[in-house]
């Protein structure tokens, strides 16, 4: 989809990249590499996902999800915060794992079990939000609420 808001744009490169990553953590899973490939992958996932839940997360409910209620779109908003909550969730699970000095193969296949439970949970919330959100952000937001929405969101 062509985006003509600068907000919606920045939203949808982030979602992309957010595809990307825990897709080739998918493959990685999948094709059983080796522990200590996984491993740094799962760190740089780890990473990225603590700015996804605190920056982006809290930019889309902070100032999004309010305007997309006050507009009558109260049902998605309420659908994407309570997906929020059930990724930060699963993401302060995944940095405990992480935070072990050593695994066991329980602990290791826990934390593969939640690596792809993550990915499968992010892959379809940013589909909801490619599909609902970013589309209403497009009739919802005049120029200058866009410019002044996409500065914030930069500052952050």
């Amino acid at each position: 989809m062509f985006y003509s808001r600068q907000t919606s744009l920045r939203l949808h490169e982030e979602h992309l990249a957010t595809i990307q990553l825990w897709g080739r953590l998918e493959q990685s899973i999948a094709a059983r590499v080796p522990e200590e490939e996984l491993n740094a992958l799962l760190r740089n996932c780890s990473a990225a996902l603590a700015d996804e839940v605190t920056r982006h997360f809290d930019f889309e409910e902070q100032e999004l999800f309010t305007r997309l209620a006050r507009s009558g779109d109260g049902d998605i908003a309420e659908l994407l915060s309570e997906e929020h909550a059930t990724i930060r969730s699963a993401a302060a699970s995944l940095q405990q794992l992480l935070a072990l000095p050593q695994r066991d193969a329980a602990a290791r296949q826990q934390l593969r079990a939640l690596a792809l439970e993550l990915a499968e949970r992010l892959t379809a919330h940013v589909q909801k939000e490619e599909m609902a959100l970013l589309p209403a952000l497009e009739d919802l937001l005049d120029e200058e609420t866009d410019r002044e929405l996409v500065l914030a969101y930069a500052s952050r």
